[in-house]
């Protein structure tokens, strides 16, 4: 009776200072009780009320998805924009443990995490619009075929998705404990960020791939057999961009679960990986100067969509790459900052052009997306914000112990 006791107060004592941070569990409920907490909380069961509409009633119950507009904002957003601002993960663990560009090195883990939630909840956005998520197998061993893009997407997704939890693995076991197992997930580090890139560089370049069957259907100034190419160099960019932005947002507010060289060290990383965002976009807009003369498009410049075109290269693409070069030179870390989150927003419409607003650009009537379709957007986000804040706050995600230097 006293072993089972003392049993039960050691589970007891690890699940309060686990999972609970060290308070009891009325406390910790009480600490949750903040103004952000409860809007997210009100957001998040906003969305799953629909979300359980959508599996109850149909797609066409939160969505304006048909036969014409056959990606919405769940796969325009969930999909098509939140796997290139995922590339967190293979762009700095290539540099730091491909490459020993050991100044990144305060930031990978946190790049790790970024990645994997990325691509987590990229596969839940898949899920709420598909539908029958026992059936999440079927891309991978049913429904296609080797010949097919989504088989190709599909597995590169699934693979990448693994790779990138047993590269953040140390971290997890650090917190649970079992160095064992955590040094095994660390001889493979090397082996896993190869593989991982080896995936990313196909998987990016396979979302840009799928519209290359649609010449028709897509307007001809984002049509361009460079796709698979603009899809992946973009996909840099915004991995690039995506660090400096979240590791701003953790130094200011994450700073107590930060250490002192994490902190120290962002104001150096952030104008090293401006200086290379800025190469990637210049880059990035040659290539699509370059699809616009391979298709002769000159003349559709001057057309409304031209236009959106225009604003979206020249003020998303190039005015960053410029800022960004400016920015360097000036060490002014607050406009690399800001011109990497104007990055992101161009990654974000260039993403959202393709799947949606250029898509089917020719047909007389079009309705972009249901409100409900945008409720359930910002629920999920939510919800992925919210859990990687619950693993920062646990996890030695911003800060390194003495006993993790080999990591």
């Amino acid at each position: 009776m006293t072993q089972h006791a003392a049993h039960v107060d050691t589970s007891s004592s690890w699940i309060r200072d686990k999972i609970f941070q060290g308070l009891s569990p009325g406390d910790y409920l009480k600490s949750l009780l903040t103004g952000i907490n409860v809007v997210a909380g009100l957001v998040i069961i906003a969305g799953l009320a629909l979300i359980a509409l959508r599996f109850t009633q149909g797609l066409e119950a939160i969505t304006g998805a048909s036969h014409d507009q056959p990606w919405g904002l769940l796969l325009g957003v969930g999909l098509f924009c939140a796997v290139p601002l995922s590339a967190t993960g293979y762009v700095v663990g290539s540099a730091v443990y491909l490459f020993g560009m050991r100044q990144y090195r305060p930031v990978v883990k946190n790049a790790l995490l970024i990645g994997f939630l990325g691509y987590l909840f990229a596969v839940v956005f898949l899920l709420i619009d598909l539908g029958r998520p026992w059936r999440i197998y079927y891309p991978l061993f049913v429904s296609y075929g080797p010949a097919s893009v989504m088989f190709l997407v599909a597995w590169h997704v699934a693979l990448y998705l693994s790779v990138q939890f047993l590269e953040f693995s140390p971290e997890l076991f650090q917190w649970l404990g079992l160095r064992k197992l955590r040094r095994w997930a660390i001889k493979l580090t090397v082996g896993l960020t190869i593989f991982g890139v080896i995936l990313s560089t196909l998987h990016q370049s396979a979302l840009g791939a799928m519209y290359l069957l649609t010449p028709g259907k897509l307007h001809p100034l984002w049509y361009s057999p460079y796709l698979p190419w603009l899809f992946f160099v973009s996909s840099i960019a915004a991995g690039l961009a995506m660090v400096i932005v979240v590791s701003a947002l953790t130094g200011r507010f994450l700073a107590t679960r930060a250490d002192a060289p994490y902190l120290a060290s962002l104001d150096h990383i952030t104008l090293s990986l401006g200086r290379g965002a800025a190469l990637v976009l210049f880059t990035y807009f040659g290539l699509k100067l370059l699809s616009i003369a391979h298709g002769n498009h000159w003349t559709l410049l001057a057309t409304p969509y031209g236009y959106w075109f225009l604003f979206e290269i020249l003020g998303l693409v190039l005015l960053p790459s410029i800022l960004l070069l400016i920015a360097t030179r000036m060490n002014s870390v607050r406009l690399v900052r800001y011109t990497a989150l104007l990055t992101l927003v161009g990654i974000l419409v260039n993403r959202l052009n393709v799947s949606l607003f250029a898509f089917n650009w020719n047909l007389p009537h079009r309705e972009w997306f249901h409100w409900g379709e945008a409720l359930v957007v910002v629920a999920v986000i939510t919800m992925e914000i919210l859990v990687y804040r619950w693993i920062v706050n646990r996890m030695p995600v911003l800060r390194t112990h003495v006993s993790t230097e080999d990591s």
